[in-house]
C-alpha cells in the first residue's frame, strides 16, 4: 500500500526500542542510570540464575524497554512467571505493547513485597535488576535490597549490573560494600566489553538474617 508519502512502513523493534528509551531519558533525567539499553551480551549474564526447568518465578525490577526481558523469555520453561516492575507509565505502555508475554506491574520497586503479595507470590527464584544504584542514596539502596531479600529468601538469586567507569566513584565502593553487607555470598563477574559503556554484573544470594515474601 502506497500514499502520497511513499510506502507504508513498520519501525524497526530496535529502532522503536532506542526512541522510547530516549524518551524516557528526557522525562526523567534523574531516574535513568544508562545512557542505552544494555547490551545482548550483558543481558545474558543478568539472566545467567534464571532457572530453564520447573516453574520458576522471575522478576526484573527496572526493566526498561524490555532488552533483558527478551533474554530472560529465552531461557524460560513453559509455565515459568516472567513479571517486570516499572514506574515509568509510558514505558509500562511500551513493554505491554511489545513484549505481550510479560507480566508488566506498574509500580516501585520500593514496594515489591507488596506488589508481588497482590499478585498472590510468595516465592521468587531470581530477581534481575536495572535499577540505577548510582542514583540512590544509601537509605533508598538499603530499603531497595531489603525488598529484593525478603523476595528471594534463602534459595532465590539477585543480579544486577554497574559500569565499568564509575568502580572509582565513592558511591560505587559503598554500594558494593553493602551488597556483600546484606548477602552472604556476592560474585562480580567479568567485564562485559560488548555493553556500552562496558559493564560487569554482581551475582548475589543468601541475604544476610530477615524473612522471606512467604515468611
Amino acid at each position: 500500500m502506497t500514499s502520497d508519502t511513499g510506502p507504508a512502513r513498520t519501525e524497526p523493534p530496535a529502532r522503536s526500542a532506542r526512541r522510547a528509551f530516549l524518551a524516557a531519558a528526557l522525562r526523567r533525567p534523574a531516574t535513568m542510570g544508562a545512557i542505552a539499553p544494555s547490551s545482548p551480551r550483558l543481558g545474558a549474564v543478568l539472566a545467567s540464575v534464571v532457572p530453564g526447568a520447573g516453574s520458576p518465578v522471575v522478576v526484573e525490577l527496572g526493566p526498561g524497554t524490555g532488552a533483558v526481558s527478551a533474554v530472560i523469555a529465552e531461557k524460560l520453561p513453559p509455565g515459568a512467571r516472567h513479571l517486570a516492575v516499572e514506574l515509568d507509565p509510558d514505558m509500562v505502555a511500551f513493554l505491554r505493547r511489545t513484549r505481550p508475554g510479560l507480566e508488566v506491574v506498574p509500580g516501585n520497586a520500593a514496594n515489591l513485597g507488596a506488589l508481588l503479595g497482590e499478585r498472590g507470590i510468595t516465592s521468587v527464584d531470581a530477581v534481575i535488576c536495572g535499577l540505577p544504584w548510582a542514583l540512590f542514596d544509601d537509605s533508598t539502596q538499603t530499603a531497595l535490597l531489603g525488598e529484593i531479600s525478603s523476595a528471594i529468601g534463602s534459595t532465590g538469586a539477585f543480579t544486577t549490573f554497574a559500569y565499568l567507569h564509575g568502580m572509582t566513584l565513592g558511591a560505587a565502593r559503598r554500594f558494593r560494600r553493602t551488597l556483600r553487607e546484606t548477602f552472604d555470598e556476592v560474585l562480580v563477574t567479568a567485564t562485559v566489553w560488548r555493553n556500552v559503556p562496558p559493564a560487569f554484573v554482581y551475582v548475589c544470594r543468601r541475604p544476610r538474617g530477615g524473612p522471606s515474601i512467604g515468611g
